[in-house]
């Protein structure tokens, strides 16, 4: 499934191409840039199979990616995502080194599972892996705001395990032109959602909000709930500085306009 965001180079034509020789292939394109996070959950109800991947940007997959993945799911019902490991390549496809996601989040408990997420995140690679659908299907997806992809990924901890294949499967680019490389809160919000002003909750702050309504839409018991709840005031005690830094360059951005 393609989803085409209003793309201006020679995209629409190479996929109709594969379109007209491939049945599998479903184009669709939109008329104007709606964002990425429109995008990508369009994409997604557009989609039919049991276990559904995001691919995009310039990034590639092994060949292997599915096939390595695919069987963990399958035999494990409490895995809800799987992802290979992350190595980094410029825009001619030449390596620059490993990257260590640290998502292998195996605890039986989702208490435990969501704080081991919230103390090892950084980068979002394995939102990129391969994920159970139906369990997709009841989060929030991909919310315009920024790092929503990372709350994604809290909140289908919360669902169940995430299980790491120790192969290097997903060649994430790095280089000036890439969407990620431009890290100014307007460039980000832009990206995310063109047609929404920058709020004046700092994106980190919204995130942090965020986590705690999705520990709410959990099923989990009390003293879960608790434990969570605990670790989100750990990370924004710890993380004050960051918070604050953030709110005052998200005041500065909007006093300027």
């Amino acid at each position: 499934v393609i989803s085409d965001n209003a793309s201006t180079d020679g995209t629409e034509e190479i996929c109709q191409s594969y379109a007209r020789t491939d049945k599998r292939v479903r184009y669709f394109r939109n008329s104007q840039n709606l964002g990425a996070a429109w995008n990508y959950n369009r994409v997604f109800r557009l989609s039919q199979g049991r276990y559904f991947k995001w691919a995009a940007a310039d990034d590639v997959c092994s060949l292997h990616y599915l096939e390595r993945c695919v069987p963990i799911l399958e035999a494990s019902s409490d895995v809800v995502l799987c992802y290979g490991r992350t190595r980094l390549i410029d825009e001619h496809g030449k390596a620059l080194g490993d990257y260590d996601d640290r998502l292998d989040l195996r605890d039986d408990s989702p208490a435990g599972r969501f704080v081991g997420f919230l103390r090892s995140v950084r980068e979002c690679n394995a939102v990129f892996g391969v994920i159970r659908r139906s369990v997709l299907a009841g989060t929030s997806l991909i919310g315009s705001y920024v790092g929503s992809d990372r709350c994604l990924l809290g909140e289908l901890s919360l669902r169940g395990k995430f299980v790491e294949i120790p192969e290097y499967l997903f060649y994430r680019r790095v280089h000036p032109r890439a969407s990620s490389s431009n890290k100014s809160l307007e460039a980000q919000m832009s990206f995310f959602d063109p047609r929404k002003p920058v709020s004046v909750l700092p994106p980190r702050l919204r995130r942090w909000i965020e986590f705690a309504r999705a520990a709410n839409r959990s099923h989990l018991n009390a003293r879960s709930r608790a434990r969570i709840y605990l670790e989100l005031m750990r990370e924004l005690v710890w993380g004050r500085r960051n918070y604050w830094a953030e709110f005052r360059e998200t005041l500065h951005y909007l006093s300027t306009r």
